[in-house]
């Protein structure tokens, strides 16, 4: 059983200006993940971007969306962006991050300020665009990351860092490669 201690508010904080230095343009795509059940995760070098699925071989549409009238899939949600440099500091090893739960973590400024709502990127032949539905840590997050860092990803700072990450929809198919470069557009 792993015995990892959570860091504290402080001690989290102490990353920010790292945080905060992430490339606002051309950044990288470091890690695409795929959830194909459930708390799984799937790490692949290279994914097919879908306008109707999402990451191709991912559960998004099937899981629905509480945020939904009819319960099913939120379009504004499709995929999830994480900056490594956050999830880095609070996941504390690489291989926590997929724990996050999102699907592609790219070393990138998500801050409001870099990529505000409607902003679309480039990754690979594939197109996003940023969504207005914040990504808010959930219980998951803080029962894997811990209760500080839940309140430091929901901090009015860390809600304009989108330390918590951001939602994206695709608007353009294609494949995205671990490594590829990450641009606004």
């Amino acid at each position: 059983m792993e015995t990892l201690t959570h860091f504290s508010l402080t001690e989290l904080e102490t990353g920010l200006e790292h945080i905060r230095q992430s490339p606002k343009d051309n950044g990288i795509l470091e890690l695409i993940v795929r959830r194909p059940r459930v708390d799984e995760r799937e790490i692949v070098n290279e994914a097919e971007l879908n306008l109707e699925v999402g990451l191709v071989g991912d559960t998004w549409k099937m899981r629905g969306s509480k945020a939904t009238p009819d319960g099913s899939a939120n379009l504004n949600a499709q995929i999830t962006l994480a900056n490594v440099r956050a999830i880095a500091l609070m996941a504390q090893t690489e291989e926590r991050w997929p724990l996050a739960g999102d699907q592609l973590y790219v070393d990138f400024s998500l801050s409001e300020d870099n990529v505000p709502p409607g902003t679309h990127l480039a990754i690979g032949t594939a197109i996003l665009e940023v969504s207005a539905v914040p990504h808010t840590g959930c219980a998951k997050f803080s029962q894997r990351f811990g209760v500080d860092a839940l309140k430091f990803v929901n901090s009015p700072e860390g809600k304009q860092l989108h330390l918590r990450g951001i939602n994206t929809m695709v608007i353009r198919a294609g494949i995205i490669r671990v490594g590829d470069v990450v641009k606004k557009i």
